[in-house]
C-alpha cells in the first residue's frame, strides 16, 4: 500500500470512528444484553440439568405450549430449524421428549415433554423466575413496561 492510499485508509477510519460509537450502537447493546441475561439463567439449566440455552428454550416452550411440531418451536423462539432439530434430538435421546405422529398431516411429528421432562421443567421454572426478579430488581414496574413496548416496536419494525 502507497502512503496516498495509507493515508486515505486513516482519514476513513478517523471519520468513521467520529460517526461510530460501538458502545451506543443499538445492535451491540441488545447482543451484550441477551449475553449477559443467557448467562445468568444457563448457570440454573445447565448447572442443575446440563441443558444447553436451545434445549432449555425448547423445554419452556413446549413446557408452556404442549405439543407442538418442530417448525412451531422455531417461529415462538426465533430459533433457526437447526438450532432446534439439535436440540429435540438431544433431549429425546436424553428421554426428556416425546415424539408422535401428527395425524393432521401424517408426516410431522408433535412434541411434547415427557414425564421426565416435565419434572425437569417444573424444578427450572421456579429458579429462572427468581433469577428474573433478581434482574428487575429496582426497576420501576413502568420502566419494565416501557420496556416491553420498545421490544414490541421494534420487532415490529424488523418484520
Amino acid at each position: 500500500m502507497n502512503d496516498t492510499a495509507s493515508s486515505e485508509t486513516d482519514r476513513l477510519a478517523r471519520q468513521t470512528e467520529s460517526v461510530f460509537d460501538l458502545q451506543a450502537f443499538f445492535p451491540y447493546l441488545v447482543r451484550v444484553f441477551y449475553t449477559d441475561v443467557t448467562n445468568a439463567l444457563a448457570e440454573i439449566y445447565t448447572r442443575d440439568h446440563s441443558l444447553a440455552p436451545s434445549e432449555w428454550r425448547t423445554m419452556a416452550i413446549l413446557g408452556q405450549h404442549g405439543h407442538l411440531r418442530a417448525a412451531e418451536i422455531v417461529e415462538r423462539s426465533s430459533m433457526d430449524k437447526v438450532s432446534v432439530s439439535r436440540a429435540v434430538k438431544k433431549m429425546h435421546e436424553r428421554g426428556l421428549l416425546e415424539k408422535q405422529n401428527n395425524t393432521k398431516d401424517g408426516r410431522s411429528s408433535l412434541l411434547c415433554l415427557s414425564g421426565e421432562g416435565r419434572a425437569v421443567y417444573d424444578d427450572i421454572v421456579p429458579k429462572v423466575l427468581a433469577a428474573e426478579q433478581r434482574m428487575l430488581a429496582g426497576v420501576l414496574p413502568e420502566d419494565i413496561a416501557a420496556f416491553h413496548r420498545v421490544m414490541r416496536a421494534i420487532r415490529d419494525n424488523l418484520n
